[in-house]
């Protein structure tokens, strides 16, 4: 069937034009998004294969690789893309930022096939469908670092023990004197923020057995984190010490801007441990404790995975995971 599927045949079955059509296929010219998924569709459907000689950059001709993020503009973006560009020039290949808008009409995939990447690293994003299907049609693999989802879509993903860093979290707190515990979590409750949920729990239930950690909710932020906390902070007995856990170091922030809310000291009655190690943990008064994920570090093994595919490896089928290590300051 795929040998007697014409380009005429996609257009038809699209509605558009020939031109249109050929413009869709190779990634050229300015097309509605909604019209260039639609050839793509009619494409796979039909069991259309483009003929590589019939103009567009094909995959993998640049050497380039692909770092999409939802924002390059925090601490968090800045460790990923300084990890993937020391990655990508070790392996011979400049990278490209990519920016996703949260819009309709955002076409980056088209984009990265325009350009003939060899492969793309997807940071904290949950690509659709049919953006997946605009890459793979182009043969272009891709690697999701740190993904949102437990299901990855069958891509190969780069992680880090986020469960046993919530284990280690919580035993670090319990051996510091705290009797009360609080969790800060992520809204939305992403597989990582779960993770390390279930992990302070299940090292709690070890070291405090009768004891059960209240749960704040915020939405990543410092701002939710500091007003969840307060009633907690303010409700303290003199005997009592507050051990807090927050599943980012922005939410510990928060932790800190409650104590300083409610006149409590970190960390005579407050003790507190994030998570990530960004490099403002170490800003902060007194400096954080906090669960170090690898940030750099996943953020290479994507690059590198990415870079050796492109030289005919496979990709890894199962997660790339790297561990997590708890680092002691000052305030717990």
């Amino acid at each position: 069937m795929t040998g007697r599927v014409t380009l005429a045949t996609v257009a038809a079955h699209a509605g558009v034009s020939v031109a249109t059509a050929s413009r869709a296929l190779s990634g050229r010219g300015d097309l509605a998004p909604a019209t260039r998924r639609r050839v793509l569709a009619s494409a796979r459907t039909l069991g259309f294969v483009r003929d590589p000689t019939a103009g567009g950059r094909p995959p993998g001709s640049a050497r380039l690789l692909d770092l999409v993020l939802g924002s390059f503009h925090n601490s968090y973006s800045d460790e990923v893309t300084a990890g993937a560009r020391s990655a990508a020039a070790a392996a011979g290949y400049d990278l490209v930022l990519t920016e996703e808008r949260d819009s309709p009409d955002d076409d980056w995939p088209m984009r990265i096939r325009r350009r003939g990447s060899a492969g793309v690293v997807l940071g904290l994003i949950a690509p659709t469908a049919s953006q997946l299907a605009a890459l793979r049609d182009a043969e272009i693999p891709v690697v999701l670092m740190d993904p949102q989802a437990e299901t990855s879509r069958g891509l190969t993903s780069v992680r880090t023990t986020d469960r046993e860093g919530g284990v280690a979290a919580a035993a670090h707190l319990a051996t510091r004197g705290a009797t009360r515990f609080a969790i800060v979590v992520g809204l939305p409750a992403y597989r990582y923020g779960r993770a390390r949920l279930e992990g302070f729990r299940a090292g709690l239930a070890v070291a405090h057995p009768d004891t059960e950690a209240v749960v704040v909710p915020a939405d990543w932020g410092a701002a939710a984190a500091r007003e969840g906390l307060i009633p907690l902070m303010r409700d303290l007995a003199a005997s009592e010490r507050l051990g807090v856990f927050a599943c980012s170091d922005e939410m510990a922030s928060g932790a800190y801007a409650a104590a300083a809310a409610t006149g409590r000291r970190i960390p005579d009655d407050v003790l507190v441990v994030g998570f990530d190690d960004l490099r403002g943990a170490r800003w902060l008064t007194p400096p954080l404790t906090t669960v170090r994920q690898p940030i750099r570090e996943m953020a290479a093994a994507a690059v590198t995975a990415l870079a050796d595919a492109a030289a005919g490896a496979p990709l890894p089928p199962s997660p790339i995971v790297l561990p997590t290590r708890l680092i002691e300051r000052g305030s717990a």
